[in-house]
């Protein structure tokens, strides 16, 4: 049996690759989970218990948490948890394993900027578009527009008629608080 977690931590050291039997990519990485609070009868921050994960991410995860992960950078990490009893010669002890489902930046420490992976069933031979200003890779274009998040399979007449509900529709109906 496995338990979901979801954690927010520190990526301890530099990720490492590893691969599964089959030859598929793992990015392999250490998150430390810390805590911290207002001491406020000597008005400053301190830091409280530290809890260290042993996070791995396969697949497409793993892949992409290689090529945008680094040591340092604050992330949430979403998963399930297995405890992990071990021994060696002198002693024994419990390894908390996360086999992450998502992974994702913490935003209320900086900023990061998406970019749609190529995937296998892409289409080959598209032409590649100029880089950003700041060298960092852009997304191809897809039927989605700007904002990359269509249904597969949707043509852009499908993405119009969502555009066009979109501005036809008031939030709330009009009848609410908003």
């Amino acid at each position: 049996m496995s338990d979901h977690i979801s954690l927010v931590g520190n990526v301890v050291g530099e990720l490492e690759r590893r691969t599964t039997r089959d030859g598929g990519p793992v990015a392999a990485f250490r998150l430390a989970v810390g805590e911290r609070r207002l001491d406020r009868e000597r008005n400053e921050w301190v830091d409280g218990h530290t809890s260290f994960y042993a996070i791995s991410a396969f697949g497409d995860l793993g892949a992409n948490a290689l090529r945008s992960l680094r040591k340092g950078e604050r992330v949430v990490v979403t998963g399930r948890l297995r405890l992990r009893e071990w021994e060696n010669e002198t002693t024994r002890g419990v390894s908390a394993d996360v086999v992450a489902d998502a992974i994702g930046h913490d935003l209320r420490w900086g900023t990061t900027r998406f970019v749609r992976a190529e995937r296998p069933g892409d289409a080959a031979g598209s032409p590649s578009e100029p880089a950003h200003e700041d060298g960092s890779e852009q997304a191809r274009t897809d039927p989605a527009g700007a904002d990359g998040w269509a249904v597969p399979g949707a043509g852009a007449e499908a993405v119009a008629d969502r555009e066009q509900m979109t501005d036809a529709v008031p939030v709330g109906g009009g009848d609410g608080p908003f």
